[in-house]
């Protein structure tokens, strides 16, 4: 995996640089990357101003385990072929990827000239809901030339700001973030993807899928938290050009001119005792049970979920 070395900078190029966020139906039963490249054989012809294509978790096959593939493979050279021949860059969404033994669920980072630039591996499965799949361990960001640098999160990481925050702290401009959610709290991750933007001064695509692969609300946010789209659920082609200089100018200056988080967050005089873990710093933490899917409630109407989490 290609990572950016600590030391360097983020890239100070100005020109034009757009992303086109695919809210597209996604099957479980089928192989979806034929309608992948319709979509970027559409967004080529109808937008060629647009640099990227950003699809949805879990785009290429759906969210069956099962259909895990080995990284690189035939089936990543196809995605590749497809890059490289429409000139684009490509983020996948994601896929199920078979690796020492246990299954990820991975982001390639694709080049206009068909190159694997990195992969990401969902760092938060959703669990214990999602069994069975390894975390990653590895915060992803990559740098495109004359443009900005760009960090990777895959759905259930969003929930979690540290994630995003470390990207930040990496330099990342914009956050590319498949997801596939079908379920009544789409609501709260709209209001996560619009938080993470501000808190991080960056950029965020959060791209979800419709039939199996979520119900649809993609949104983009930018760095004011502004929220420059917000999909319903049929399938749209999302693109947007980003303005580096402006995450740059707000990060220097200032959000709308006001406060500066990531300056602040820098300079910080507090300490965060749970990260450093031990009883004393994460004590109530340990209190809440483990981390399994909550019983039906008992006979006497008593539910099995108590002051001391699930039991």
């Amino acid at each position: 995996m290609i990572k950016p070395k600590k030391e360097k900078a983020v890239p100070s190029g100005t020109n034009p640089f757009a992303v086109a966020g695919i809210q597209m139906y996604v099957s479980d039963q089928q192989d979806n990357i034929a309608a992948m490249e319709r979509y970027a054989t559409h967004v080529k012809q109808r937008f060629p101003w647009v640099d990227m294509l950003l699809f949805s978790e879990l785009a290429c096959f759906g969210s069956h385990p099962e259909k895990a593939v080995p990284l690189p493979g035939e089936v990543e050279a196809r995605l590749c072929d497809i890059a490289r021949r429409h000139g684009l860059w490509l983020i996948p969404g994601s896929l199920f990827e078979q690796r020492n033994g246990q299954i990820y669920n991975t982001s390639p980072v694709i080049d206009p000239s068909g190159h694997v630039v990195t992969r990401f591996r969902k760092l938060f499965p959703f669990r214990p809901y999602e069994r069975g799949i390894a975390a990653g361990t590895e915060h992803v960001v990559f740098d495109v030339p004359g443009a900005g640098r760009f960090g990777i999160s895959i759905c259930y990481d969003m929930w979690f700001p540290e994630t995003t925050r470390q990207l930040a702290a990496m330099g990342a401009e914009v956050i590319l973030h498949p997801t596939m959610t079908d379920t009544i709290d789409r609501d709260v991750e709209l209001a996560i993807a619009q938080a993470s933007a501000v808190t991080n001064q960056c950029y965020f695509f959060d791209i979800n899928g419709i039939g199996s692969g979520g119900n649809g609300k993609s949104i983009v946010v930018d760095p004011s938290g502004y929220v420059l789209h917000l999909s319903d659920g049929t399938p749209q082609i999302i693109p947007v050009e980003i303005d580096f200089e402006k995450v740059r100018r707000e990060r220097e200056r200032g959000l709308r001119g006001l406060g500066q988080p990531l300056k602040s967050f820098r300079d910080r005089e507090v300490d965060f005792p749970v990260y450093r873990g031990g009883p004393e710093a994460d004590g109530y933490l340990r209190t809440l049970g483990p981390l399994v899917k909550p019983r039906a409630a008992s006979t006497d109407g008593a539910h099995a979920c108590g002051p001391g989490g699930v039991v």
